[in-house]
């Protein structure tokens, strides 16, 4: 059922979470479902005022773990693994929470406190299974063709847009390298959005106006979105 897939990699069953499903597909390009398996409980004092996770979810009501800094409180405690659906923290369901909400929830829990937190670690399957081979006869027969690319969203049909501009790209990753900083969340759509949004305003007060009629749900702070506004400019004007 849908409800048990976890996310999607593209092209490996490992949970690489560079492999991640995302926005573009090429015709050849094979997709791996990582289901819900053994469930695991842990408790932590949380020791630190970060707790060294990036959070990400799939668009349906799971929030996994997608990357866990070297060396931080969550690196330490190797019952967590990268991939692992945070189910409920201090036995309050978060499943159906966005990322955001799930990284909130953890950076506001207590220093020096215990919390504990259920998760689901993706089931292990194809383990002595090997990358697929290239082979093919269509090398270059992929959706992407010249500056398209078809974009899936969560909600509505899949489209063919335009691919972002090379400096659309390299604002996008400034503020999806922003997100991570300020929300310890990582998500190159909310990224996306966010640059377009800023695209044609020409003050930091415009664009602000704009992201709060468009995100208003994120509820940014000010500093987060004059910060995404000198990204933009930065891009803009070559210094990225």
């Amino acid at each position: 059922p849908p409800s048990q897939i976890m996310f999607c990699t593209l092209n490996t069953h490992k949970a690489d979470m560079d492999k991640l499903l995302g926005a573009q597909i090429g015709l050849e390009d094979f997709i791996f479902a990582h289901i819900k398996g053994q469930r695991k409980e842990v408790e932590i004092l949380k020791t630190d005022d970060v707790l060294g996770l990036t959070i990400t979810d799939n668009g349906t009501g799971c929030a996994f773990i997608k990357r866990i800094k070297e060396g931080s409180l969550m690196d330490q405690t190797k019952i967590i693994c990268v991939g692992d659906h945070i189910e409920t923290i201090n036995g309050k369901n978060v499943s159906g929470c966005r990322h955001y909400e799930v990284a909130k929830m953890l950076k506001d829990l207590e220093k020096g406190q215990m919390f504990k937190l259920e998760l689901v670690e993706p089931m292990k399957a194809f383990e002595k299974l090997e990358p697929r081979s290239k082979g093919g006869t269509l090398p270059e027969a992929k959706i992407c063709r010249g500056r398209e690319t078809l974009r899936l969203r969560t909600k509505g049909p899949a489209t063919v847009e335009e691919m972002p501009t090379e400096v659309e790209e390299k604002a996008i990753k400034k503020v999806d390298e922003l997100l991570e900083t300020y929300m310890g969340i990582r998500d190159i759509e909310l990224a996306a959005t966010m640059v377009e949004a800023g695209k044609d305003k020409k003050n930091p007060d415009e664009f602000a106006v704009a992201l709060d009629e468009t995100l208003g749900d994120f509820a940014f702070p000010d500093e987060f979105v004059f910060d995404v506004w000198g990204a933009i400019g930065d891009a803009k004007q070559g210094r990225l």
